[in-house]
């Protein structure tokens, strides 16, 4: 039979059937343990009880009006993420590019409301913000772009961690906002100088723009926060989210305060299926379900075990190249490309993603016990020491 889905994905031989917290089960039977997520979506688990029972009482009631009409629950997830951030006000999407579109689009109108003839958004090398034409030209990464000229204007890059090149671009006059990820998820998990962000503040109000972070794979608890910006212990105007807010349920949110609160009015930009009653129903469980089980601080803790457990057990090998974690954001960098890792893991139950080329992806569900966090660090060590010495190594099983 044909197949009747465009070939954008170069997918894996396997076809997953049913999933429970950290497990998932293909249409043969066979059992994995999920270490990706979803790509950091899934964080309170596959099938969380909470969720679905969520879903399945919306469902009966209603699921969806449009933003013509007031949504009770539209509202009271805005409410709740306002408060755990900081944040004034959010416009609800259905996916993390239509988040950062909205918040590309806070920036330009900010800066035609100041009388700049070309807003400017600065972005950074590696980044990845989506793959709308906006949101691929704000990404650092030339194969995401290829074929798709002419991009679109507005946007100047610099190296990611350098807050200095940032302070260069002061004197450009059509510069309006900085877009960011805290830490870059697709960039192979780099995580910045703890004053990156701070400095990136500074600068931006030095020259009266907006600070915008996209936390779209690293919010929503990952990296041992609510949000990964709250490590460094400053508010920016704009923060894009999406993955985990719905553990699968497609939402997207863009969350402003301070200058860039009152940005957009009746009219300036909308969604059909944006915060719809079923998509904001089940982020609250999602929120919920965090709360109840402090999944905050359950990451900060896993996440310095997984950190002393590699670095204990990789000691030595000289084709790491290094270890990076903040919170169950997990990255292991080695000295050659590594994509072959995805399939042989696969092929012995366990489920990761290689970045950036070289660069072992772990976003594990945060609901994993420490047996499980075992069980990934024994199984990656074994993959990653096989890969660099395979007359000598087996593979796991």
């Amino acid at each position: 039979m044909t197949n009747a889905v465009m070939p954008t994905y170069a997918r894996l031989p396997v076809t997953f059937a049913k999933g429970e917290g950290a497990f998932l089960w293909d249409t043969a039977g066979k059992q994995y343990l999920d270490a990706l997520s979803g790509i950091s979506v899934c964080n309170v688990g596959h099938a969380r009880r909470e969720v679905a029972d969520a879903i399945c009482a919306q469902a009966h009631e209603l699921l969806h009006t449009s933003n013509l009409y007031q949504i009770e629950h539209q509202q009271a997830l805005a409410e709740k993420l306002c408060a755990l951030s900081g944040f004034e006000n959010v416009f609800f999407g259905n996916s993390g590019a239509e988040a950062n579109e909205a918040a590309i689009k806070i920036a330009r109108l900010y800066g035609h409301n100041k009388g700049v003839e070309i807003p400017t958004v600065v972005v950074m090398s590696n980044a990845f913000h989506g793959r709308t034409m906006a949101t691929v030209t704000a990404t650092g990464n030339p194969k995401a772009q290829a074929g798709f000229g002419p991009l679109v204007e507005g946007f100047v890059r610099v190296e990611y961690g350098d807050a200095d090149a940032v302070a260069a671009l002061g004197s450009n006059p059509n510069i309006v906002a900085v877009l960011v990820e805290p830490v870059q998820g697709e960039g192979g998990i780099r995580i910045p100088a703890d004053d990156y962000l701070p400095r990136l503040r500074a600068i931006c109000d030095q020259h009266d723009w907006l600070l915008m972070v996209d936390e779209i794979q690293s919010g929503m608890a990952r990296t041992g926060k609510w949000f990964a910006f709250q490590h460094s212990g400053i508010q920016p105007d704009v923060m894009t989210l999406a993955k985990a807010l719905g553990n699968g349920v497609p939402i997207g949110a863009c969350l402003a305060g301070g200058k860039a609160a009152n940005v957009f009015g009746p009219g300036n930009h909308g969604s059909t299926f944006g915060g719809n009653p079923l998509a904001c129903r089940a982020a609250r469980a999602v929120i919920g379900v965090m709360e109840q089980e402090n999944l905050p601080a359950r990451a900060a803790e896993l996440g310095e075990y997984f950190l002393s457990q590699f670095r204990a057990k990789l000691a030595g090998e000289t084709g790491v190249r290094e270890i990076r974690v903040k919170g169950l954001m997990v990255g292991v960098e080695l000295e050659r490309d590594c994509g072959e890792l995805v399939k042989q893991a696969l092929e012995s139950g366990l489920l990761l993603n290689v970045t950036a080329g070289n660069v072992i992806r772990l976003l594990p569900p945060l609901i994993i016990t420490h047996e499980q966090a075992d069980h990934i660090i024994t199984m990656v060590t074994a993959l990653v020491q096989a890969f660099l010495h395979p007359a000598a190594g087996e593979r796991p099983s």
